[in-house]
């Protein structure tokens, strides 16, 4: 007889790898508040001065090589011994990956992945650094593979799909203020629980049924997957 796993989605956010030293938007003193958005994460930015936005991206990718994956990172890999597990997430470095989990979605590309402003192929980053006149075969200046603001999120109809497969839907340090990621909560209208892992509070403007655990992701996660395994 075959046992059917109940779907386990993990929707992760920065508040996961901030644990991992990774800064967040809302960090005080942290590289978001040496610069600007519109200066260095938009097309625009990057038309007017890629070399600042190469730069920018450099230093978070060389923050993220000398990072580790966090205790909720394998704390949340642990979930599929029992549970069809796949995970989701807003956060452009590759600290799931690193943590052994597999199925993971990126809403918001990949910081260690480069594409070409010709045709957006995707090339991985040898290193840390991706500079002016890196380029694909073709000529064109390679960019960061990662989704700027006034950009379409390429994910979004696969993760909405997931999302509403969900017996279990899991959120892990997000604010649900980034839309549209934010807007995936909407779609669990199979899920028979909700669960919130964020100590700071959060928008709910639909009145989403959350079960909230108002804890770190290194202290909340453990526990929650403790208790899930033991359900």
């Amino acid at each position: 007889m075959t046992i059917v796993k109940k779907k386990i989605i993990v929707f992760s956010g920065a508040g996961l790898s901030a644990e991992s030293g990774l800064g967040t938007f809302r960090d005080s003193g942290g590289l978001w508040d040496k610069y600007k958005i519109e200066e260095v994460a938009t097309p625009q930015a990057f038309d007017k001065n890629p070399g600042l936005v190469l730069d920018f991206y450099n230093i978070r990718r060389k923050q993220l090589l000398n990072s580790k994956p966090n205790i909720a990172h394998f704390s949340i890999n642990k979930l599929s011994d029992k549970y069809d597990l796949s995970i989701i997430t807003q956060n452009i470095d590759d600290l799931h990956e690193r943590s052994g989990a597999e199925n993971v979605l990126h809403l918001h590309g990949k910081l260690i992945e480069s594409k070409s402003i010709i045709d957006n192929k995707v090339y991985q980053i040898s290193g840390e650094e991706l500079n002016i006149g890196d380029c694909c075969p073709k000529g064109g200046q390679l960019r960061p593979n990662v989704v700027w603001f006034g950009e379409q999120v390429p994910n979004m109809e696969i993760a909405i799909n997931m999302v509403e497969k969900a017996h279990i839907f899991i959120i892990i340090g997000t604010s649900l203020n980034v839309y549209p990621a934010a807007s995936l909560v909407n779609y669990a209208v199979n899920a028979k629980r909700i669960v919130l892992v964020d100590p700071n509070p959060v928008a709910n403007e639909n009145d989403i049924d959350f079960e909230l655990i108002s804890k770190k992701a290194t202290e909340g996660v453990p526990d929650l997957v403790s208790d899930l395994l033991d359900d």
